[in-house]
């Protein structure tokens, strides 16, 4: 089963247990949102890659209430569940069935955001993802990436892999989500966080910095 399909899969049970198993749900989101260089009112066109449930559109449709949002993904069943959640303002929202290798949608975007998906790509596919999320920006726009980030060695990966799983029990995951967890995750294709700030560098974005890191959860951000 591939990524796609596993997630979609999953999507009824997807958002349940987001809390216990992001253990730094409120900071790993608020800090994504926060690394954003617009004002609150202003009206930007957000682009999010492999959106999910909408989670962290709906973060950012929070914070920017004149902002518009086109959310892509590869799995249908997940649209569907963000058109859900956005039901009672539609009108600011577009949902796109695509997959990352995908042609972006027309911009330009203010802003692309992803969350926990980029991971999937292999690193040849995520540096060229970036080369067309570059593409696809407004001048002074930004590419803000919450994501999940190979440890540097594998001994401080087992450490982080331990601590996520006894920080995610402590939360009340249970065993069923924990199972789901791991069997999404064995599509992973992380990369470290310096790869991947390099890689963001050699596609031309102009400042690049890692804003938020805990264990593996990072949030990456490249500003025009």
């Amino acid at each position: 089963m591939g990524a796609g399909s596993s997630f979609g899969a999953d999507a009824e049970i997807y958002d349940r247990s987001r809390r216990q198993l992001i253990p730094c749900f409120d900071d790993f989101y608020g800090m994504a949102v926060k690394a954003a260089p617009h004002d609150r009112d202003a009206l930007v066109c957000v682009l999010d890659l492999g959106a999910g449930t909408g989670l962290l559109s709906a973060f950012f449709a929070a914070a920017y209430p004149r902002a518009t949002f086109v959310l892509t993904d590869a799995a249908p069943e997940m649209l569907e569940r963000a058109r859900d959640r956005f039901a009672r303002d539609l009108g600011r929202f577009e949902f796109v069935e695509s997959a990352h290798e995908d042609a972006l949608p027309p911009g330009p975007f203010d802003l692309v955001v992803s969350a926990l998906s980029i991971h999937h790509l292999d690193d040849e596919d995520k540096r060229k993802l970036f080369g067309r999320v570059r593409d696809a920006l407004r001048a002074g726009g930004a590419f803000i990436n919450a994501e999940q980030v190979l440890a540097p060695t594998a001994a401080l990966h087992a450490r982080y892999h331990a601590q996520w799983m006894a920080d995610s029990r402590a939360l009340g995951v249970t065993e069923d989500d924990l199972a789901a967890a791991m069997e999404r995750m064995t599509h992973d294709r992380c990369a470290t966080l310096d790869d991947q700030l390099r890689w963001l560098r050699e596609a031309g974005f102009r400042d690049v910095d890692c804003v938020y890191r805990y264990g593996f959860f990072a949030v990456m951000c490249a500003y025009q």
